[in-house]
This record gives structure tokens, sequence and C-alpha cells, in this order.
């Protein structure tokens, strides 16, 4: 494919440190993958040009460091949001509702927000799983998102 493209759209992932932002990005990125992967400082950025219904879509993916400071200033003109949590630690799916608090803010309102429970391989078996997403449904809801799980 060549480096011509129709639309051109931002896309963030955002969320805590360590839900694995950066092993989403490379698996969509080049389909690679590594165990251990450093924390990102500052911001890792890549392109994909994709085809969709005969246009074709260079996507622009900002992966945040984690920390909101810096995701707060890359927020402003994106199309869409990954919020990543990792489902093996609750304590990241806490701070979900900060992260789309501020991606509400910052970004344009037709912004469209992402929720991905990651690293579902390394949480509980898969009933346990099924229900903490439909404890998590009014969320999801509440927020008019799409969700998704993943285990790279």
């Amino acid at each position: 494919m060549s480096d011509s493209y129709d639309y051109l759209f931002k896309f963030l992932i955002i969320g805590n440190t360590g839900t694995g932002k950066t092993c989403l990005l490379r698996r969509f990125l080049d389909n690679t993958f590594r165990e251990e992967t450093l924390h990102t400082i500052g911001v890792e950025f890549g392109t994909k040009i994709v085809c969709v219904a005969g246009k074709s879509l260079k996507l622009q993916i900002w992966d945040t460091a984690g920390r909101l400071e810096i995701t707060l200033i890359k927020l402003r003109g994106a199309a869409g949001a990954l919020v990543v949590y990792d489902i093996a630690c609750r304590e990241t799916f806490n701070h979900v509702a900060d992260w789309i608090a501020s991606a509400r803010e910052l970004a344009r309102p037709e912004l469209v927000i992402i929720l991905v429970g990651n690293k579902v391989d390394l949480g509980s078996d898969a009933r346990e799983v099924s229900k903490f997403a439909q404890c998590i449904m009014f969320t999801i809801l509440h927020y008019s998102m799409l969700y998704f799980i993943f285990s790279l």
C-alpha cells in the first residue's frame, strides 16, 4: 500500500502505566510482541494505513506514558481514544473514569472512546473476566463506549 490516503485520523492509547498500551501499539503496527517492554517515557508514535469501505485511512496512533499531564496535551484533535486497563489489576480499572472524563473534557465532542480490557491471558479464568465485564456494564453504557478484551 502506498503512502497516499483519503483521510487522516489521530488516535490515542491512554490508561495507567503498565496496562499494555505499548504492546497494543506494537502488535497493531508491526504485529510484534515483546514479553519485556520498558515503560514509555513521554510519547511513542506510529502510523498505519488501512483500507475501510474502499477508502485509505491513515491512522496516527499515540501511545502515552500513562501520565495524565502528557496525555491531556495530545488529546486535542484526536478522533478516538482507547482507554486501556489491565484485567489482572483491578486498580487500573478504578482510574478508567478519570481517563474518560479528561478525554471528554479536552477532546472534541465526537471523540470515540473504546474501553480495552488488556492482558486477559494473565487474568483469572474466563468466568471471572465475564463476571467483571457484567459488573462494569454500567460504566460502559454510561459513557457510551465500545468495549473489548484482548490478549496479545
